[in-house]
């Protein structure tokens, strides 16, 4: 898979992909916290796979972003996407 050679609508399909699955990954410690069990066994390999997904999902927004040929709708969905997942990134950090 080289993503050099992918569109832009391509890359932000992907992004959003993986960054919706970084955002369910890191809602799992938390509810299991919450409500559940307090001492999960494995709750930092989801957080840290959260993090992975979303850092993931961040790059292809930007590398989205920075192409030269790019329609000014999918500019906007990039510029979005990537406001989005940095603060989703953010907030799993902090929490």
């Amino acid at each position: 898979m080289n993503l050099n050679q992918k569109g832009a609508e391509d890359l932000l399909k992907l992004s959003f992909q993986s960054g919706m699955a970084g955002i369910l990954f890191g809602l799992i410690p938390l509810v299991v916290k919450a409500l559940l069990q307090p001492t999960m066994a494995y709750a930092g390999w989801f957080a840290g796979l959260a993090i992975g997904l979303q850092l993931l999902g961040l790059s292809l927004a930007v590398l989205a972003l920075r192409r030269k040929k790019i329609s000014a709708p999918q500019k906007e969905k990039a510029k979005k996407m990537t406001l989005i997942l940095a603060v989703s990134l953010l907030f799993f950090m902090l929490v």
